[in-house]
């Protein structure tokens, strides 16, 4: 689970270079929105496992 989020936030980090670039003309606020709601539930994912060890 660790993994998944740091992926999930290198894919979060490149959205947002992309969206800054202007290179293609999309609104990438919802996929912005769901990779917060997906960094969030697995960083407490993460959170939890540790506590529990």
């Amino acid at each position: 689970m660790s993994i998944a989020s740091k992926e999930a936030r290198e894919t979060r980090y490149w959205i947002r270079l992309l969206d800054k670039s202007n290179l293609v003309n999309i609104d990438f606020n919802t996929h912005l929105n769901d990779i917060e709601q997906l960094i969030n539930i697995l960083t407490a994912i993460v959170k939890t496992s540790q506590e529990k060890c």
